[in-house]
This record gives structure tokens, sequence and C-alpha cells, in this order.
């Protein structure tokens, strides 16, 4: 259950979700967006870094889950 809530999921996938439509985007930019930037791809060169971004996000969560949560249950807690 915890794993649903961590952050890195959230992050990784909006991150690697968000670089796949921009790097669409700067891989079919005209040359008058090119000319806009100065002649920098920037689309294609953000949408990369933020597909690699999400990606590590990613391979992070998968390399190191979070812990399972320990339940108490009521029988082991002493009363007072």
């Amino acid at each position: 259950m915890n794993r649903l809530f961590d952050l890195r999921a959230i992050i990784g996938g909006m991150f690697t979700l968000y670089g796949v439509i921009v790097t669409l985007i700067g891989v079919f930019d005209t040359p008058a967006e090119i000319d806009k930037a100065q002649g920098v791809r920037i689309n294609l060169w953000m949408g990369l870094a933020m597909l690699a971004l999400g990606l590590f996000m990613l391979l992070w969560l998968r390399l190191n889950p979070p812990k399972p949560v320990e339940t108490v249950d009521e029988e082991d807690v002493s009363q007072p």
C-alpha cells in the first residue's frame, strides 16, 4: 500500500509522460520555432532531459522499494 503513494512513482510517471510528449513536439519542430529559440531545439533537449529524469526516478523506485509497514496486532499491545 505504501508503494502506491511513493513520490518517486508519481514524479517519475509524470516526468516520463511529459518527457515523451515534449520530445515528440521537439522532433516535429518547425524551422520558425527553432529560429525563435536561437537555433536550439529546446523542446527536444528538454523533453529528453525530462524523460531521463522520469526514468531515473522509476528505476530508483524499482531498485530501492519502500519497506513494508509493520502492523501491530491488538493482542500484542499490553494493556496498562
